[in-house]
């Protein structure tokens, strides 16, 4: 499968001052589908603008209030299934591969506005990073398995 299959994208794993991870619940859903923030590269942008980008759109939380911790050492990727990747992206994506970056939320609380121009979620909440695979959708566990693994000496896992 080639890379042209994937969309290009990014996430950031954001964590408090208590080692918990940032999660949002995706508003265009009916079931409890959390996730942390992510998106799409944009033509020219690098991928670490990209992600401080997407979290203000999501989270209304500004780049000077991230630390970049660690970055996973590779691209990761996840497929959509079957019956919803026509609907998504036009349809033209498999999926995506991701750069995914671990980073420090160095704000308050009420720096987090999730009522954005463009509203991706309709609650927020911190979580301990070992709960992450069980709060996505199912085709994106794996990768989220895949970033506790990348960044377990951050989180203090095992």
């Amino acid at each position: 499968m080639s890379t042209n299959d994937y969309r290009r994208g990014v996430g950031i794993m954001l964590l408090n001052g208590a080692g918990k991870v940032w999660v949002g619940r995706r508003i265009d859903r009916t079931d409890e589908a959390w996730q942390m923030p992510q998106g799409g590269i944009d033509p020219g942008e690098e991928p670490w603008d990209t992600a401080l980008r997407e979290l203000e759109e999501e989270t209304g939380i500004p780049r000077h209030l991230v630390e970049r911790v660690s970055d996973a050492p590779e691209r990761l990727r996840y497929d959509l299934p079957e019956e919803i990747r026509g609907r998504l992206w036009g349809g033209k994506w498999k999926g995506q591969e991701q750069d995914w970056f671990l980073c420090r939320f160095l704000g308050r609380e009420s720096d987090v506005d999730i009522a954005t121009k463009h509203p991706e979620f309709d609650a927020w909440k911190w979580v301990d990073p070992a709960e992450l695979p069980d709060l996505i959708v199912p085709f994106k566990r794996d990768l989220y398995r895949q970033l506790l693994a990348h960044f377990r000496e951050h989180l203090g896992l095992p």
